[in-house]
């Protein structure tokens, strides 16, 4: 019977059959028609009290997709695996860079990105993650092309450190040049009375985009590790009370313990909001990244 159950259309009602698609792959289809109405009655409420599938737009880059994952899992309120949360990663190495989009130095990265979100949404994820913040400029275009909502990296990071560090308005900002192009963190920060510091251009070049970059191509951590620390020490010297991993590569090569002031990691805060959406909870989130690191040497 559960099998059965699991391989149900996800449909509410049967008006809406006509858009029905299975929950799991497992070559069972069935429609209401051939179902007693009580089971179906039945399943339907057993389908809405079930947590929500988390789908997670990845890929930009891998290793920052595995790392986001791992958050969500230290973020799940689970005793054993069954109390884990459905998740969903589709990751796409092939959408173009950002950055270099942004610049007029690359091809539009949103129709790959639409594309990306449609494998989510048809394999049964209820919203969208996106473990990338230069991504987040064509949030807009995005959230208008598909049909399940996208949670706001940025958006759900400066909630975070109003509630957490209201006393902290000059923040420096470690973002890809992209990124600092689109003033993404700023649309969000400045509102709030927040002042978002970014690295002299220099250094933008020669450490912040010579770190991310050192990452995703997959070189030993070592020297992106010296170069994040530099140019957050740059950034503190400048005056800035916390410092924002603006990029999702930045947390792989940056730990709380490297800095002076507090780091606001906004992965770790995406994957406490994914969760909470998930499971329909409403408890604000931390901006406290070493969470996230403590079993980590």
């Amino acid at each position: 019977m559960l099998a059965v159950m699991l391989a149900l259309p996800l449909a509410r009602s049967q008006e809406s059959i006509s858009s029905i698609r299975p929950l799991h792959k497992i070559g069972l289809y069935l429609s209401w028609s051939s179902l007693d109405t009580n089971y179906a009655r039945w399943y339907n409420l057993i389908l809405m009290a079930t947590p929500k599938m988390i789908g997670v737009l990845g890929g930009m880059g891998p290793a920052a997709t595995a790392d986001f994952y791992q958050k969500i899992i230290r973020a799940t309120p689970a005793k054993a695996d069954q109390d884990h949360l459905k998740v969903l990663i589709f990751s796409n190495p092939q959408v173009p860079d950002r950055t270099a989009a942004i610049r007029g130095e690359g091809p539009d990265p949103l129709p790959v990105l639409v594309a990306s979100a449609e494998v989510l949404i048809q394999g049964g994820a209820d919203f969208i993650t996106i473990p990338c913040v230069t991504a987040h400029q064509y949030y807009e275009a995005l959230q208008q092309a598909i049909s399940v909502p996208i949670l706001h990296l940025i958006g759900e990071t400066v909630t975070a450190a109003v509630g957490e560090y209201p006393a902290h308005r000059q923040l420096g900002l470690l973002a890809t040049t992209g990124t600092l192009q689109s003033r993404l963190f700023e649309h969000y920060f400045e509102p709030r009375g927040f002042t978002i510091l970014r690295p002299d251009p220099a250094v933008q070049a020669s450490t912040v985009m010579e770190a991310i970059y050192a990452v995703k191509h997959g070189e030993p951590l070592e020297r992106p590790r010296r170069l994040i620390r530099e140019a957050a020490e740059h950034l503190r010297a400048r005056g800035a009370e916390a410092i924002i991993a603006g990029c999702t590569e930045v947390p792989l090569i940056l730990r709380e313990s490297d800095l002076t002031v507090p780091l606001i990691d906004p992965t770790w805060i995406l994957a406490q909001a994914a969760v909470r959406r998930a499971l329909g909870h409403d408890r604000p989130a931390s901006v406290a990244s070493q969470r996230c690191y403590k079993d980590r040497g």
